[in-house]
C-alpha cells in the first residue's frame, strides 16, 4: 500500500528527561513523522504478528508469520518488499511442513545482515515456545530468493524475536531465551566469533521467580553492551555486558512500565538510542496493556524518555516492534497493528 495517500509531516519538541527521578541534565529531541502505511492487504493469512525488517540495496526487507491464527498449523513466514515508495505482495517463504500428515506453525522471523553482507532470515518451527526449533535462511540477492531452510544445532535457538548486534570485532550477539515452562523463562546470548558456523550459549542470570525473554541488545563501546528484556515484573529488565558479550550481570528493573509485550530497541548514527515499548502494566489477558505503544529515548540507557505515543487506543493490539535506522538517518518502525495488518512507520529524529 502507498503511503496512505497522505504523508504525514509533524515536527515536535520534547524535553528529555529520566523515566526514573534523576539530576542529569534536559536535552531536545526533533521528531519529524514521514510517512505512515500498511503492508498491502492480503486474502493470504487473517492473523499476522512479529515483524522485522532490514535495509537493502532498494529499499527494506520486511519478514512476519500469518495464517489462521498465532499456533495454527498453516502460520507461515512472509516477507514483502519496500520498493519505488511501497510495499510489495507478501510472498510466502517458510512453513511448518513436516510430512503430508503433519505440519507445526512458524514463529518470529528475525532478518539480519552480517559482515558478509548476506541477509539471513532466523525463524522458528514448533507446536509452541516450549518446544520450537531454530531454523535458518540466507538471501545473497536481498531476499528475492532464499537457500533451502537449514535447522539449526540443538544446543541454540537463534534470535528470539529481535535481531542480532554485530561488533565491530566482526562478533555477533544473537539474543535469545527459553520458554521451558509457561513459569520458567530465561534468557540468553549465542555469541559467534566465526560469522555464525559455531555459537557458545551464555546465560543472562535471573532469579527463577522473574521471567524474561526476546532481549534487545545495544552497544555502547568496544566492550560495554546492555540487553533490555521483556519481563512479568510491569517493567523493562536490563542486564550489561563489559567484555563483548561474553558475560553478563544479573537482570535488574528498570524505570520503564511494561506489560509483558515484545520490545525492540536502536543505537543511533548519533550515539543515542531509541526504545519501542508498549507503556503499560499487564492486565488480567495477554492482551492487556498493547493498547498503547510508544518511542522512548535514551543517551546512556539508564535514563529513557518516552518521547512519542505511535498508538493510544481505548483496546486493541498494537504490539511486537521493530526498529532499525537506515543509512540516510531516517529511523523505521514496524509493528502488529490489530493482528491483521503490519504497520510501517518512518521518521527522522534530530537534537537541538
Amino acid at each position: 500500500m502507498k503511503a496512505q495517500l497522505l504523508v504525514i509531516f509533524a515536527i515536535i519538541i520534547f524535553t528529555v528527561c529520566s523515566c526514573k527521578p534523576s539530576t542529569r541534565g534536559k536535552k531536545q529531541v526533533e521528531i519529524e513523522i514521514l510517512s505512515e502505511e500498511f503492508v498491502s492487504d492480503t486474502l493470504q493469512y487473517a492473523q499476522c504478528h512479529a515483524s522485522t525488517i532490514v535495509e537493502t540495496k532498494d529499499g527494506f526487507l520486511m519478514a512476519y508469520f500469518g495464517g489462521t491464527h498465532e499456533r495454527h498449523p498453516d502460520v507461515s513466514i512472509y516477507t514483502s518488499e519496500y520498493k519505488n515508495g511501497q510495499w510489495g505482495i507478501p510472498v510466502k517463504v517458510a512453513d511448518g511442513v513436516i510430512n503430508d500428515s503433519l505440519s507445526y506453525p512458524t514463529w518470529n522471523p528475525v532478518l539480519f545482515r552480517g559482515a558478509d553482507k548476506r541477509i539471513s532470515l532466523f525463524y522458528k518451527i514448533g507446536p509452541s515456545p516450549n518446544d520450537w526449533w531454530g531454523m535458518l535462511m540466507y538471501s545473497d540477492d536481498e531476499g528475492r530468493t532464499w537457500s533451502a531452510p537449514e535447522k539449526l544445532p540443538s544446543t541454540i535457538l537463534g534470535p528470539i524475536r529481535n535481531k542480532p548486534l554485530l561488533l565491530k570485532s566482526g562478533i555477533v550477539l544473537s539474543p535469545s531465551s527459553t520458554e521451558e515452562t509457561h513459569e520458567l523463562w530465561k534468557s540468553h546470548i549465542e555469541r559467534s566469533e566465526d560469522g555464525g558456523k559455531t555459537w557458545e550459549k551464555i546465560a543472562i542470570p535471573s532469579p527463577d521467580s522473574v521471567k524474561v525473554i526476546q532481549p534487545a541488545l545495544l552497544y555502547y563501546s568496544d566492550t560495554k553492551i546492555q540487553a533490555l528484556l521483556r519481563s512479568n515484573q510491569n517493567v523493562i529488565m536490563e542486564s550489561w555486558s563489559t567484555d563483548e558479550g561474553k558475560t553478563w550481570s544479573e537482570v535488574a528493573v528498570t524505570g520503564i512500565l511494561h506489560p509483558n509485550s515484545g520490545i525492540d530497541a536502536v543505537g543511533l548514527q548519533s550515539g543515542a538510542k531509541l526504545l519501542v515499548n508498549n507503556p503499560m502494566e499487564s492486565g488480567k489477558s495477554w492482551e492487556a496493556g498493547r493498547n498503547k505503544l510508544d518511542l522512548y529515548y535514551s543517551e546512556d540507557g539508564k535514563n529513557w524518555a518516552d518521547i512519542y505515543s505511535l498508538e493510544n487506543h481505548p483496546e486493541g493490539e498494537f504490539s511486537y516492534p521493530a526498529i532499525i535506522q537506515s543509512n540516510n538517518g531516517e529511523v523505521h518502525i514496524t509493528y502488529t497493528y490489530k493482528r491483521s495488518k503490519i504497520k510501517h512507520v518512518s521518521l527522522k529524529i534530530t537534537h537541538k
